[in-house]
């Protein structure tokens, strides 16, 4: 290589043997192109897939060892590379080669353009593409993605189940309360409560369940609660409201949440307040709605819902399970052990009712429901024991068919969800939208890489193939911790 007057050559002459070393060390692959793009040379380190698919390029066009989206890149490197040879550093980019099957090698490469004289002494000219393999940091965004997608279906879920416990709090013409265990203070009443106890909510929430009723009727009240304590429910017991006038019938029941207890206190009034009957006579009935609240609330469920007796045999059925059992009336199912289409071994049911018997209810035990014509549909369930003049059992299945799937992988991080991102179209330059997605899953590679290394930059660092002084500079643009005592 000719020297210009006063040009250092720090390194030295270096032969043939000490280049290559210095290009292994520096990259993955290295690739050595004559000036119309085709592969004179691939330099790959170690014996892996990457490796061994790479020494097949030799005497091929660059551009024909890519995918067809990195094409345009590859073209721009070679153009890039031959019109600025004596740049101080050249620009990094992704590109994808095909493998096996579906499958896709990233690497990130940057071309420099070498000058030399060959053994008569005429110049000529050689570009070295520099290869970094991406697959660790491709595989860490796209367990991110799945990551983040899981989190979203879940919170959607918990949304979901809110809103129908909300709608039937709600809609309830029996008088709810729901009581913390240990202060048994009221944290939620639904409208019948409220109407029962002639309050309002503000006035409600918040009060000591022991002050809406009368003194006669308080030490009943606290035996009731220390019994449901114990045993988990508790038959109802008569009490008095603070009125002085209105009998109720008290019910209580135990839930836990997050290692508190919690209580559900249900009133049912013994007989009409005074007022009430007053507007009886003036010719306003009064409606008891709740068993058709009820009954509708069954039948339109999104949900399947099924009765059943203590043995397993259909009771009753709403109209989404008799959609999922391909049947088209309650009277094909009514009278039928519930396990002709619930459960693939043929025992799942049973144990499902030995759980309930143990513990009164049972949530999220995943099985399949086999239809009358063969389909067979992923399912959860919830299931509750209803204790009464005869024990019911009631269960709640939901078809997850679509969650169980594993979604297909778009290849892409997606910042927002898909509504959002389609009200951008046509306001915002799709190249703003690429660009916000790719800074947001960038900040999370960066912060996954912080929390499995400690914070230690270093170790981030090569986590991600980046150099320590690139990782600063994204700290800095993303504002994630302090650069300080990173080892």
């Amino acid at each position: 290589m000719p020297r210009s007057a006063g040009e250092k050559y720090v390194l030295g002459s270096l032969d043939a043997k000490s280049a290559t070393r210095l290009l292994n060390a520096s990259s993955d692959i290295a690739l050595v192109l004559d000036d119309d793009g085709t592969i004179l040379e691939v330099l790959a380190q170690g014996d892996d897939t990457a490796a061994r698919v790479a020494r097949n390029w030799r005497g091929q066009s660059w551009v024909q060892t890519v995918t067809g989206e990195s094409r345009q890149k590859v073209e721009a490197m070679l153009r890039d590379a031959q019109a600025a040879a004596e740049a101080a550093s050249a620009r990094w980019r992704q590109v994808n080669h095909p493998v096996d099957g579906d499958d896709e090698l990233p690497l990130l490469y940057a071309t420099v353009r070498l000058e030399d004289e060959d053994a008569r002494g005429k110049p000529r000219s050689r570009i070295v593409a520099f290869g970094r393999d991406l697959r660790a940091v491709v595989s860490l965004q796209r367990r991110l993605i799945d990551t983040q997608q899981a989190m979203e279906r879940d919170y959607w879920r918990f949304r979901e189940a809110e809103t129908r416990y909300r709608h039937l709090l709600e809609t309830s013409s029996e008088a709810v309360l729901v009581v913390d265990g240990a202060t048994q203070k009221i944290l939620e009443a639904n409208p019948a409560a409220r109407a029962l106890c002639g309050t309002t909510r503000a006035k409600l929430a918040g009060v000591a369940l022991p002050s809406l009723f009368d003194a006669g009727s308080a030490e009943r009240l606290q035996d009731l609660l220390a019994a449901a304590r114990t045993a988990g429910r508790r038959e109802s017991q008569p009490a008095r409201l603070a009125d002085g006038l209105t009998e109720v019938n008290v019910a209580a029941s135990v839930f836990r949440q997050d290692d508190n207890a919690f209580m559900l206190v249900r009133l049912s009034p013994r007989a009409r307040p005074v007022a009430a009957k007053v507007g009886a006579r003036r010719g306003t009935p009064v409606r008891n709605s709740w068993e058709a609240t009820f009954s509708a609330f069954v039948q339109n469920s999104p949900d399947s819902l099924v009765f059943c007796d203590e043995g397993g045999r259909v009771l009753s059925v709403n109209k989404a399970f008799l959609a999922l059992a391909e049947l088209t009336s309650e009277d094909q199912a009514r009278g039928q052990p519930l396990d002709r289409w619930l459960g693939r071994t043929g025992v799942e049911l049973g144990v499902l009712i030995t759980n309930l018997r143990q513990r009164g209810s049972v949530g999220r035990f995943v099985t399949a429901v086999r239809g009358e014509y063969g389909t067979e549909i992923e399912v959860e369930i919830s299931a509750s024991q209803l204790a009464g003049e005869d024990t019911v059992l009631a269960f709640a299945i939901r078809d997850i068919e679509r969650r169980v799937k594993a979604e297909p992988d778009g290849g892409r991080a997606m910042t927002r969800s898909v509504s959002e991102l389609t009200e951008l179209v046509g306001r915002t330059p799709l190249k703003d939208i690429v660009s916000e997605t790719t800074d947001l899953i960038e900040q999370l590679c960066i912060e996954t890489a912080l929390e499995m290394s400690n914070d230690n930059r270093a170790s981030a660092a090569l986590l991600l193939g980046l150099s320590r002084q690139s990782l600063y500079v994204k700290l800095r643009r993303y504002g994630l911790g302090s650069l300080g005592g990173d080892e």
